[in-house]
This record gives structure tokens, sequence and C-alpha cells, in this order.
């Protein structure tokens, strides 16, 4: 039990002095950049994948033509 609680008396001694923690300004432009990538890549998926969707629709609609 005593190595818990001096592993957790560590661990704040290094988040409280150790841990260079990012400014303000720093961290609302990450967020603005994981954002907007977020975004970009949520329509590249979205589009892909209804390009996917199309294809294997008129596909699978051909094959059935074919054999009809």
């Amino acid at each position: 039990m005593s190595s818990l609680i001096d592993f957790l008396k560590g661990s704040y001694t290094e988040f409280k002095d150790k841990v260079e923690w990012p400014k303000w300004p720093d961290l609302q432009s990450s967020t603005i950049v994981v954002a907007i990538s977020t975004v970009i890549l949520a329509m590249f998926t979205f589009g892909v994948d209804t390009l996917f969707s199309t294809t294997i629709k008129n596909f699978v609609s051909s094959l059935i033509n074919i054999f009809n």
C-alpha cells in the first residue's frame, strides 16, 4: 500500500513540477487544426464510402440484369 502512495506522490510532483504544459494559444491553435482535420477526414471517408456503395450497387444490379 505504501508503494501506491509513493507512486501517487511521485506522479503528482512530476505533473506539477516537471511537465511542461502547453500555453493557451498553442492549445487553441492545435484544437482548431484537429477539428478541421477531423471534418476533412470525415468528408473524405463519406465520399469514398458513397463512391464504393454506388459502385457495388451498380455492379450487383448489372449482374442481376445479366442473369434475369
